[in-house]
């Protein structure tokens, strides 16, 4: 049985250690200008909603939050990844550990739920228009915004309790590139059957949940557009961003969370956890928004009225 977690005072996270140092050194670089791309694209798209009036929309106020939401879900574990390739400094403190994995898994939960709130404007957009405007109103859109931040934090401090209560007293070296939970139950000289089922059952209810929340408006969505032929070109391409993102998210994550512990292949949760937390926040400014016509012509003309300002015609 272990000693208790000052036993061991640091992992070492191993995730990319069986990479040549060349290697190891050219993914560094492949990983900060995905991270760059992925900051400054999401950066765009809030500066882009906060100064434009024409984006002054519901759907925009949650896109810019997702935005935001992106920039530091992406930054908890890509940061990391980046000083451990670029370095070779693998330590990380168990407290920053835990830490680390509370708000990975928090932000997470958070996104979860701003997907609900999403699914749920689209919608009233589409299925409720002449009752939109009364509805989703500037107070409630805030009110949803806080209520998904507050409850995510909340219902991950659950996960935090249950790390705390893991012991560590054997091996040190965590065969992933951030702190995810399978490495660490596997870890731990606890018995973790009971505190791991408990985590899954958090975990689980949080997707589940949020996926059935989200498909059932689009349900909705969808019978309603094939009532309304001469709106559903617009409404397929509105909800169609919306679908190819639940489908990478939700996927993504039922297959890192829906085994126990001992099952799960930690190369297979490695692949699964990049594209969750690398290749998605990295697409998430094109899928939902860059792509989108209006946005398009918003970003133009912020280009065009900086080019303005920096070189004025004399």
């Amino acid at each position: 049985m272990g000693q208790g977690n000052e036993t061991v005072t640091e992992f070492i996270l191993e995730g990319f250690s069986g990479l040549n140092q060349r290697l190891q050194l050219f993914l560094s670089l492949v990983f900060l200008l995905i991270y760059l791309t992925t900051v400054m694209g999401n950066a765009t798209i809030i500066f882009l909603v906060c100064v434009d009036n024409r984006l002054q929309i519901p759907m925009y106020f949650f896109i810019g939050n997702l935005a935001f939401l992106e920039i530091w879900f992406t930054s908890c574990t890509s940061i990391k990844l980046l000083v451990t390739l670029s370095s070779g400094r693998r330590t990380i403190s168990v407290s920053g550990c835990f830490v680390q994995s509370y708000f990975y898994f928090a932000l997470g939960c958070t996104e979860f739920i701003l997907l609900v709130v999403m699914s749920f404007d689209r919608y009233l957009a589409i299925c409720q228009p002449l009752r939109y405007a009364a509805i989703m109103t500037q107070q409630l859109c805030i009110l949803l915004v806080v209520a998904a931040w507050v409850a995510g934090f909340t219902f991950m401090s659950c996960h935090l309790v249950l790390l705390s209560k893991l012991t560590f007293c054997g091996s040190n070296k965590i065969q992933h590139f951030f702190c995810d939970n399978s490495p660490l139950f596997q870890l731990s000289c606890s018995d973790t059957i009971l505190l791991w089922r408990i985590d899954s059952v958090l975990i689980l209810f949080i997707v589940l949940g949020s996926l059935c929340l989200t498909l059932s408006s689009y349900v909705c969505i969808l019978f309603c557009i094939l009532r309304m032929p001469s709106r559903r070109k617009k409404a397929f391409a509105t909800c169609s961003s919306h679908l190819t993102t639940l489908a990478v998210v939700f996927g993504s994550c039922l297959d890192l969370y829906s085994h126990p512990s001992e099952r799960v292949s930690l190369e297979t949760n490695k692949a699964v956890a990049l594209l969750n937390t690398v290749l998605y926040p990295f697409l998430n400014p094109f899928i939902y928004s860059l792509r989108n016509k209006l946005v398009a012509l918003v970003l133009k003309d912020a280009i065009a009225h900086a080019t303005a300002q920096l070189f004025p015609r004399s």
